[in-house]
């Protein structure tokens, strides 16, 4: 009777740790990154959690003590009254977010060149990760330039640079004899995007603009010019173009690309059940995890093309999280002095999370 006991035990045990081995392949363990598909999938979603009140958090940065702000983004200069919007953090549902360190950033990435291309969401989002590794680091020695296309803070005791490459776009407009085309099938400005060792690409703010707020009279698409078509269409189709372009001029060994993600604005309350509101006078994130209004159609067609691409694109997720986020925009709190601004973000503020959320995704 007891042999027969320890038998039923043993094969009881080895029944146990077979299927603990089983888990650990699955990728049951916590950060592990597997390839799925044409997506990078972790046990932890980033990305899927709520906004969190805390009383005691602080910023990383001060926005007087940055010397990359601009002026459109700087809400706290130029007025905004209350600072609550900055006391929310982001909590993922299945795990914790690690806390930014710029300096093991900095260190991870010594000698390295990381370029954001895109429009001025790039902007927001390389200004916010530029002041955080600056105060990060006070007194390490840095540069920062401007010139045409193309913007740079060099942090020099690391030898980390990093660039900005403005393109609305990302596919080229050209000057032709009928006047300026946006070409859907030409990235000729991916030439300077090369040689970088991490690229953190943007592109959907522009898309909509149309009359005199485009910068361009055609779209090319093949050998049609057209006046207009639509804007889901016409996105679709430069995406595409893009996502050629990496997986024809990137070399995974070398270099980590990232999407940074489809940033939401909030000019129509209604999205959010506030029929008559906008952002202005916001003064806190929506509670929960979803959005009234769901997932934008954009953010569908930025999966539909990383679905196509064969070489790793790690999509920042921000959308939902961010449309969340009603209070965080600079309203009328702007140097920019040109309205109600309910597209871009307040620094410090919500791009600060998209780059702890970048920060994570290269860490764990």
């Amino acid at each position: 009777m007891c042999f027969r006991l320890q038998a039923l035990l043993f094969t009881f045990l080895q029944v146990l740790a077979l299927f603990s081995q089983e888990a650990r392949s699955a990728g049951g363990h916590h950060g592990s990154t597997l390839r799925h598909g044409r997506k990078q999938v972790t046990s932890c979603n980033l990305f899927q959690g709520n906004w969190v009140f805390d009383p005691s958090w602080n910023p990383i940065y001060d926005s007087s003590s940055c010397p990359f702000i601009d002026g459109e983004f700087d809400c706290i200069k130029y007025g905004r009254p209350d600072k609550q919007f900055l006391k929310y953090v982001w909590k993922p549902d299945s795990c914790n977010l690690p806390r930014f360190d710029g300096s093991d950033f900095l260190t991870r990435w010594r000698g390295k060149k990381i370029m954001f291309v895109g429009d001025s969401l790039s902007l927001n989002m390389w200004e916010s990760l530029s002041c955080m590794m600056h105060a990060s680091v006070p007194s390490a020695k840095n540069t920062f330039e401007r010139k045409d296309s193309i913007s740079s803070v060099n942090f020099q005791d690391y030898g980390v640079t990093l660039l900005l490459y403005r393109t609305p776009y990302l596919v080229d407009i050209v000057r032709e004899d009928v006047g300026r085309v946006l070409k859907l099938d030409s990235i000729e400005a991916g030439k300077y995007w090369k040689d970088m060792d991490m690229l953190i690409f943007n592109s959907w703010h522009w898309w909509t603009h149309k009359g005199n707020d485009q910068p361009f009279d055609y779209f090319q698409d093949g050998t049609n010019l057209n006046k207009d078509m639509d804007r889901l269409t016409a996105f679709y189709k430069g995406l595409s173009t893009w996502a050629k372009w990496v997986d024809s001029n990137v070399d995974p060994a070398k270099t980590r690309v990232f999407f940074q993600g489809i940033s939401p604005t909030h000019y129509q309350g209604r999205e959010w059940n506030s029929p008559k509101k906008n952002c202005q006078g916001e003064l806190g994130p929506l509670s929960g995890s979803t959005y009234p209004a769901g997932v934008p159609p954009e953010a569908g067609v930025v999966s539909k093309v990383l679905s196509t691409i064969k070489n790793p694109v790690y999509l920042l997720d921000i959308t939902t999280l961010s449309q969340l986020r009603k209070d965080a925009h600079p309203s009328t709190y702007s140097g920019d002095h040109s309205g109600n601004d309910c597209s871009h973000w307040c620094l410090p503020g919500l791009p600060d999370t998209w780059n702890q959320l970048l920060y994570a995704a290269l860490i764990m």
